[in-house]
């Protein structure tokens, strides 16, 4: 563990500024500096670095944070790796403190399967290069699929040789444990004598994200029908299959690039196709897609392209981990090859223009594709045709976001010829049915807000207000506290006897003054975090709290939302007035007025949630004397919602 003074000075050491621009070229535009981001494919800078704060705001990908953020981001390490990788850095000398001795042994015990894996990686690609069994067999093998000396050092490939003990006789002579060798997989453990896992197999290591082998992938190359043709390491300490992909280390960084992640099923699928000129490529590798591995590639790009060999059977059985990734918030587009043909044959077979042309042109639309699919195999039969429009439909459920489910209802509309009003009605069934689900599962803690059917001109005003950011409103708040909670105001206050008084006061103290008059409360746990910790500081000091505490908080969350509010979209070059006779309207010039209008928008989103939640208690109340209550609270807040409309000029159109 690294001592928290540690920490204190990589922080202190690490300029943004310095850190960044090992990886972005940055120009100086007014107190910042602009550059293109590293985490998106853009024409124009949209990447802003502000030194006076030491924070990086994308606004282009909405990817922010600290000098530490921005490694973990970049590099895809976890926090205690982003704070040694800056050490290195700046040459500081990290003395991890001392650590209980179960903590001991258990980081010991996986350093060690780490090191041996790394060791196993050597060994497996030495008796590939350099005996005489590994050339005649394996290599020769590789190079008939047409892989490169390049391509085999790139995926450190290897070959595990056919004497069932060679590999652990050779580790335990070189000083590793049988225990680790168990635990690794690397040996099979049985009636007390031990034996290769992998003998007589070539070899595709596995990584982690960093570039460590974790585990491997052994393929036999004889026909021995009792034999498995792939054979992977068993679940361990250090290796969970369904947290890992195949090839992503090697990919990362052309997916970023290229801001999208071909999915395959196969390790060769991923070798050829990168060895063709498409590095963005990663396999699922033996097991169903599954969450994990889906917000694995979320971290490096919105856009899963999955590809599939013509298969029509294996390509219906992948639909659940499509449906995953829609839920996931991803964009899915798909990928057929020719019948016959898959990634690893496909690429072995053309030149990387053809490859790259054929992916150009033959990509198109997850929903798209399975509607037409679906569509070819239920023809004229109507109760076939029923049954496909509930499968798409069940897919656009997925879709968290409510204004592409609508897109991709009027798309379908179009192909299937059927009413988009009726697909709405059969959307909204089944997002409410994934609701009742979800409630059932989390025993009952309600979030009304999080059900979002898509509307139609007959929804109410208080359906359609609700579709409104009530988040959106509390970043607001946040945004104004942390930028400019220490600016004194001139508070207008009139007595009852129309006479006014100006009270000159911190911004902050009237933000908070209001809310906590009216009983307001972040929902947002990051921000009801960064709020309650701000106004406990202010109450117990009276001082405005530092924004730096704020900045390097524990919490990678807080963290973020942090940078979020304090980095400004854009700042205007010093010659622009003069040199276009341009004025510009600055949104904060008079932050009372902000202020305000920011806390009556917030007041009315928690009105309509209120009234929202009420009228889903009156639905299903069998109670008469609590149903009369509830009236009561429901006319209550209708009369403050109609309140708020008379004294903001709001306007819900329909």
């Amino acid at each position: 563990m690294i001592p928290k003074d540690t920490v204190a000075k990589i922080l202190d050491a690490a300029e943004i500024i310095d850190v960044v621009s090992d990886f972005v070229a940055l120009k100086k535009r007014g107190a910042n500096y602009l550059g293109l981001c590293p985490f998106h494919n853009e024409k124009g800078p949209s990447f802003t670095v502000s030194p006076a704060k030491g924070i990086f705001k994308c606004f282009g990908c909405g990817k922010s944070g600290t000098p530490v953020n921005f490694i973990m981001e970049h590099e895809g390490l976890s926090y205690p790796e982003a704070l040694r990788f800056l050490a290195r850095k700046y040459h500081i000398k990290i003395e991890e403190i001392e650590q209980t001795a179960d903590e001991i042994k258990e980081q010991n015990a996986k350093e060690s399967m780490m090191l041996l894996s790394a060791y196993a990686q050597q060994q497996f690609t030495k008796n590939l290069l350099e005996t005489e069994e590994g050339k005649r067999i394996a290599l020769s093998y590789f190079k008939e699929r047409g892989f490169s000396v390049s391509t085999i050092e790139r995926f450190q490939l290897g070959y595990s040789l056919e004497n069932r003990k060679a590999f652990s006789d050779q580790a335990l002579k070189d000083g590793y444990l049988i225990e680790y060798l168990v635990k690794t997989g690397l040996t099979i453990e049985k009636e007390g004598r031990y034996f290769d896992r992998f003998a007589a197999r070539v070899i595709f290591p596995i990584l982690n994200i960093s570039g460590r082998p974790i585990a491997f992938g052994g393929r036999i190359l004889t026909n021995d029908k009792k034999l498995a043709k792939y054979l992977n390491s068993p679940e361990s300490e250090i290796y969970h299959k369904s947290n890992v992909l195949y090839g992503l280390y090697q990919a990362k960084k052309s997916i970023v690039e290229q801001n999208n992640c071909y999915l395959v099923e196969g390790y060769t699928d991923v070798i050829s196709l990168s060895q063709a000129g498409i590095e963005n490529v990663v396999a699922s590798a033996g097991t169903s897609l599954t969450v994990d591995q889906i917000r694995l590639i979320r971290r490096f790009t919105s856009l899963i392209t999955v590809m599939y060999d013509g298969d029509a059977a294996g390509i219906k059985a992948s639909f659940r981990g499509i449906n995953l990734i829609l839920a996931e918030g991803l964009q899915v587009k798909v990928l057929l090859f020719p019948n016959g043909e898959d990634p690893d044959s496909f690429s072995r077979k053309h030149s990387s223009d053809h490859i790259q042309t054929f992916l150009q042109e033959q990509v198109t639309d997850f929903i798209s594709f399975k509607t037409k699919l679906l569509l070819d195999e239920s023809k004229n039969d109507p109760i076939a045709k029923a049954q496909l429009i509930h499968e798409i439909i069940e897919s656009i459920s997925q879709i968290p976001d409510v204004i592409a489910r609508s897109l991709y209802i009027k798309e379908c509309s179009r192909l299937m010829q059927v009413e988009e009003q009726m697909l709405i009605q059969v959307l909204n069934k089944a997002l409410w049915k994934q609701k009742s689900k979800d409630l059932k599962e989390s025993e009952g803690h309600t979030d009304v807000a999080a059900f979002e059917p898509i509307v139609t001109l007959q929804n109410s005003q208080d359906q359609k207000y609700l579709e409104l950011d009530l988040m959106e409103q509390e970043a607001e708040i946040i945004r104004l506290l942390l930028n400019y909670g220490n600016h004194e105001v001139d508070y207008k206050e009139e007595s009852e006897g129309q006479e006014v008084n100006f009270i000159r006061m911190h911004l902050a103290s009237f933000i908070c003054g209001h809310l906590s008059q009216n009983g307001i409360e972040m929902e947002n746990q990051s921000f009801a975090t960064i709020y309650n910790t701000y106004f406990q500081k202010m109450e117990e000091f009276g001082t405005i709290p530092d924004i730096q505490e704020f900045i390097s908080h524990d919490n990678e969350e807080i963290r973020n939302a942090v940078t979020e509010a304090l980095v400004e979209p854009y700042q205007l070059s010093p010659n622009w007035k003069s040199r276009f006779k341009i004025t510009p309207r600055e949104k904060d010039t008079d932050l009372l007025k902000v202020a305000e209008t920011a806390i009556d928008r917030l007041k009315q989103k928690h009105v309509i949630k209120h009234i929202h939640s009420l009228y889903e208690k009156i639905k299903t109340c069998t109670d008469e004397h609590k149903l009369e209550d509830l009236m009561i609270d429901l006319k209550k807040y209708q009369e403050s919602k109609d309140h708020f409309f008379r004294e903001t000029g709001t306007i819900i159109s329909h």
